[in-house]
């Protein structure tokens, strides 16, 4: 069992006094870029997950929220069968340990993805924006995310600036794309990580007390240009259309291919430099420094779509002549095997 501090034996003492459950063995399950903390325990009365969530850092009713209508949305969410909320505890049902990225390869993709695609597909066709009670992507927001980036990548980790008159265009063009998009029910962290493979109705989906009203390119694209994981641009933009062709059908938009692909694209700058400023926050401030091993992936992704717009031409010549050769300072940090700027290929 896991002693080893005080909120793991108040956790213990709430599962085996309060729950009257018995407990033959605590491991920790996972933890992710947050405060919260994942345990699997084992006993008679069958397995769990207990999430450990410190009420001063984490608001553990917004996932319990956000749980009960994912779940209307016909979105396989984890059951939660009991709830400590002034200790920051819950009881839930247990996904187990095998995620998309675990089990992506070039044979399995296909099917996979098309679950995911599925599951997005319930998520924004069956939840009510009008009065579902989540927060709106509004432009406040899209900011504060963007100045992540800034802030504790530009300044923080590499110690260079960016000119004002650059990063203030960026920021206008990506807002406004993300404002003129047709809006739906965003998880807003819909990758590999956190979509479990399940012997049935695969995919459960976990991480998602953040989610938003916002544009309907958000999911689409944080699944398809994965900060963990990267496909063929080919093959990427072979699903887009495939589901740009789901939403057309449903009406659920009606621009025209090429403004999706836009959409698509400047979405995925927003969110991948939003990611890269998370990734050097973890590092600096959380000492969790694995999360530097994907900000290569992630950059480059940026650096992808801001060299096909003529619009960012000068935010791409930046990130070429000023970032990249800063950056080399992360070079010490080795990157896990398989990952960095690899790709599948089908």
């Amino acid at each position: 069992m896991m002693l080893d501090d005080i909120r793991t034996i108040s956790m213990l003492d709430w599962l085996e006094n309060d729950l009257l459950l018995t407990i033959d063995s605590c491991e920790p399950a996972s933890s992710d870029a947050s405060f919260r903390r994942y345990f699997r325990v084992k006993g008679l009365e069958g397995q769990f997950i207990v999430m450990d969530a410190p009420p001063d850092k984490e608001n553990i009713e917004s996932f319990i929220r956000v749980a009960r209508l994912l779940a209307r949305s016909h979105v396989n969410v984890p059951a939660i069968f009991q709830q400590n909320l002034s200790d920051g505890f819950l009881l839930l049902e247990d996904f187990g340990s095998q995620c998309f990225l675990d089990q992506l390869n070039a044979h399995n993709a296909t099917d996979l993805y098309q679950s995911a695609f599925d599951t997005l597909f319930n998520l924004q066709t069956n939840t009510a924006i009008e009065n579902c009670g989540l927060p709106g992507y509004d432009e406040p927001l899209l900011q504060r995310e963007l100045a992540i980036f800034d802030d504790w990548f530009l300044n923080q980790t590499l110690d260079i600036q960016i000119p004002s008159s650059i990063w203030e265009t960026v920021c206008t063009i990506l807002v406004n794309s993300a404002l003129e998009q047709p809006i739906t029910c965003v998880h807003r962290d819909y990758h590999s990580r956190n979509l479990m493979v399940l012997n049935d109705d695969s995919p459960g989906v976990i991480d998602f007390q953040d989610a938003v009203i916002g544009p309907i390119t958000y999911d689409l694209v944080s699944l398809l240009r994965d900060c963990y994981i990267a496909w063929p641009k080919q093959q990427v933009e072979q699903w887009m259309m495939q589901y740009y062709q789901r939403l057309l059908q449903e009406e659920l938009i009606a621009c025209n291919p090429i403004q999706f692909k836009r959409w698509f694209d400047l979405m995925g700058v927003q969110r991948h430099l939003k990611a890269i400023g998370i990734f050097s926050r973890l590092h600096l401030r959380d000492s969790k420094s694995s999360y530097l091993n994907d900000i290569p992936r992630t950059l480059n992704y940026v650096l992808t779509v801001c060299a096909t717009y003529p619009e960012l031409v000068e935010f791409s010549d930046f990130l070429q002549n000023q970032v990249l050769p800063a950056h080399d300072i992360l070079s010490s940090y080795p990157q896990e095997e398989g990952r960095g700027e690899e790709f599948i290929t089908l």
